[in-house]
Order: structure tokens, then sequence, then C-alpha cells
């Protein structure tokens, strides 16, 4: 179940922006694995100015257009993660959303006792998912 954030500074349309989370999405579906119907994702949108994103020694040229994706997961492979960045980078920049210098992912792994979808219950430790 992944928990997707994608910050981004105000430099797109509503609409390009449900683009590029729909894009986000389909990703996690094909190569993570993620069930049908499991979309978690919090879009942040925020000032010009607000993202510094240096280029850590790589020469990349950063724009306005940088976007940090963050995502939370639960074991996937070193393989299922060089392909999303791959994935991402490409079909992102195909849509003509974000040029593959602007964009960072991040992955994070989490446990089954680290997730709760409501009720405040825990739903992996208590057998509901």
């Amino acid at each position: 179940m992944p928990l997707v954030r994608v910050t981004q500074q105000d430099v797109r349309t509503p609409e390009q922006t449900r683009r590029m989370a729909d894009i986000v999405q389909e990703v996690m579906l094909e190569l993570f694995a993620a069930p049908p119907g499991d979309r978690y994702q919090i879009i942040e949108t925020l000032p010009v100015g607000s993202i510094i994103a240096e280029d850590t020694g790589l020469g990349l040229e950063r724009s306005d257009g940088v976007v940090i994706i963050h995502i939370t997961q639960q074991g996937r492979s070193s393989e299922q993660k060089l392909a999303i960045y791959e994935a991402l980078a490409a079909r992102l920049d195909e849509a003509d959303l974000v040029r593959p210098e602007d964009l960072i992912v991040s992955v994070v792994r989490n446990e089954h006792e680290d997730w709760s979808f409501g009720l405040g219950r825990a739903q992996f430790l208590t057998g509901e998912l």
C-alpha cells in the first residue's frame, strides 16, 4: 500500500497536476504491484521558490518545475525501485509534465504495524487487510 506524496511548485494547471498524479498511480499499479483501488496520494503545491533542490554535484540544472515524489511502502525490491525511478522519469517527461532533471524520488520502507487505515485499528495486524 504505497503512500505517495507529490510536492511541486505552482507552475502546473490543476489538469496537469491530476495527469501527473494519474501517471504516478499507473506506475504504482504496474511496477510496485499495488492492488487496484489502492490509491493514497497527497499532492502538495507550494509557491515558486519554496523548494530548494540542489543538484548534489551531478550537474543537473533544475527549473521551477521541480517535483519531489516521496513513496512510503512495504517490501519492494531494489529492482522494483529502480524500475519506478526510470518509468516515472520517462512517462512524466513523455507527457511533457516533468523534465527528468526536475524529478526527485525517495522511497522509504515501513512495516505492517506502521499503518492504520481508520477506526483506530492496525488493519494489517488485525487481519482486516
